[in-house]
């Protein structure tokens, strides 16, 4: 019995078990890359280093960790021209990302979230 009672929860345990990192690395480091992109790197990007990205959030949100994180969840689920915060050349160049309403939950949203305002942008 508590063979099967541990088979049932186990798929709640990796969910649970997955840290923001983790999820970034999943579902979000197939096109954000997560290093500064060395000049060999840059013509073969298909999206802003999440390190920019970030950067730019907190100069649009000033210190409002808040804002910031509510900012990436509904932006990644809702994206749009009006929306963003990238540099206009960033915007040109990749365009608007397209909604990830069909690839990531709002939970793990969160949690990317604060992984990427916890670690970015990189301190040189």
């Amino acid at each position: 019995m508590k063979k099967i009672i541990a088979l049932l929860l186990f798929p709640f345990f990796v969910l649970f078990a997955q840290n923001g990192e983790e999820l970034f690395d999943m579902k979000c480091a197939v096109c954000h890359i997560k290093t500064r992109p060395t000049s060999q790197m840059k013509d073969s990007l298909i999206a802003p280093p999440i390190n920019g990205i970030v950067k730019n959030l907190k100069q649009a949100f000033g210190d409002n960790k808040d804002a910031t994180l509510e900012f990436i969840v509904s932006y990644t689920l809702e994206p749009s021209l009006e929306k963003a915060k990238c540099k206009t050349d960033a915007i040109q160049r990749f365009g608007v990302m397209p909604s990830q309403k069909e690839s990531v939950t709002q939970d793990e949203l969160k949690s990317i979230a604060n992984y990427m305002y916890a670690n970015f942008p990189l301190q040189r």
